[in-house]
């Protein structure tokens, strides 16, 4: 068992958000936790995943990076539009600042230490606009392809909602056994808009709709917009991706 452990690469998670709440009577203040399906799949895929800290200290974020073989961010809230100059004005009430400022320097100081990166969703549009790129915030209002209408792009987590069509050659491509298109499940409003420096579309759904991004320059460098955290038990290519990144950050 203790071998087994150490050949395990160590996985830093990026921590979901709970706000300032009442139990009791009593505010017990806010806290951060995780999916256990995304835990639960970084442990089956080989890894020992480590839920970070939330902190805006830049020297302690790049001390647990340190430690770290590879980082995985997860979905969550919309990403604040200001961060790529959209001062149009958006629901606060669908945004997390907390997270915003953490995932910016997390994201930032991976992509400068090459570490593997695996992003899901919100943490995939997080990625993109670290990258310098701007974000689609209204998926619905998004015009389909010819001939198509919009697949269902919301509150579909346990089963497949639409197909997915892969770039071939691409690290998509390659994590999935070379797969043209895949059943995915769905849980967006917001997606990736203009692309960022060295960022790469390697999949869209059969409507249009961008669902994975990977930057070409990087030892390993993902991010889906779909939540493979809740399928990977049923849908085999949902599995496939992170044991590909587990594998990435173990060489």
């Amino acid at each position: 068992m203790a071998a087994d452990v150490q050949s395990r690469p160590i996985i830093g998670v990026a921590p979901r958000f709970q706000p300032d709440q009442e139990f009791l009577g009593e505010r017990v203040g806010s806290s951060v936790a995780e999916s256990t399906g995304q835990l639960d799949a970084i442990i089956a895929a080989g890894g020992m995943p480590v839920v970070l800290p939330l902190t805006d200290d830049e020297d302690l974020i790049r001390s647990y990076l340190d430690l770290c073989d590879g980082v995985n961010v997860p979905g969550g809230p919309d990403v604040d539009p200001k961060l790529w100059g959209d001062d149009s004005g958006y629901d606060e009430k669908l945004l997390c600042h907390v997270r915003d400022g953490f995932e910016l320097k997390l994201l930032s100081m991976a992509l400068e230490m090459d570490k593997p990166i695996f992003t899901i969703c919100r943490g995939t549009q997080m990625l993109n606009v670290v990258l310098g790129g701007t974000l689609c915030m209204d998926v619905p209002g998004l015009t389909p392809r010819e001939g198509m209408n919009l697949w269902r792009h919301h509150m579909v987590l346990q089963t497949p909602a639409h197909p997915v069509e892969v770039k071939a050659g691409s690290l998509l491509s390659r994590c999935v056994g070379g797969r043209a298109e895949l059943q995915v499940n769905s849980a967006h409003h917001c997606c990736v808009g203009e692309l960022g420096k060295g960022a790469v579309l390697v999949a869209e759904a059969t409507d249009g709709v961008p669902e994975a991004i990977e930057v070409p320059g990087k030892r390993f460098c993902l991010g889906v917009q779909w939540h493979p955290e809740h399928t990977w038990q049923r849908i085999p290519t949902d599995f496939m991706l992170w044991q590909a990144f587990v594998d990435a950050c173990r060489a």
